[in-house]
């Protein structure tokens, strides 16, 4: 029998390059393109931007206080149509917007007293006046 010697070769470390993937040249160049976030719109004020997204707002636009007596003075409301929309749907109703505006404003103060236990039956500090005013605006006091 004849004797075969066999050796084991060294092994050979073969490092390859990292294939190069070639892109087409129309998708390279949508890649480098850097997309801006969009611009978050803006809105001169809050009631603006409701409108724009066709939803209620209401807003106090200035309190005035009696300073002879504190207990008396009324708030300058504004508010958007979407409102009287939703006050109309909850059950308000009146001749114009103004009169739904009161309408709700007093149920709101009333609800607001007696969360705080004030009797809101016996409340004799005064009354509501509303006067129309320029720019189909009312003030109620």
């Amino acid at each position: 029998m004849v004797e075969r010697k066999t050796t084991k070769a060294p092994a050979k470390t073969v490092t390859k390059k990292p294939a190069v993937k070639k892109a087409p040249i129309k998708k390279a160049v949508e890649e480098t393109v850097v997309k801006k976030p969009r611009a978050k719109k803006t809105y001169a004020s809050p009631k603006e931007e409701a409108n724009a997204k066709k939803q209620p707002w209401v807003g106090v636009l200035d309190t005035h206080v009696n300073p002879d007596n504190p207990g008396n003075g009324f708030f300058e409301l504004d508010w958007n149509e979407y409102f009287i929309v939703q006050l109309k749907q909850a059950g308000y109703f009146g001749e114009s917007e103004e009169a739904i505006i009161d309408q709700w404003f007093k149920e709101l103060c009333r609800n607001i007293g007696a969360e705080e236990g004030v009797d809101m039956s016996r409340r004799g500090n005064g009354y509501i006046n509303v006067q129309q005013i320029a720019g189909g605006k009312s003030e109620i006091s």
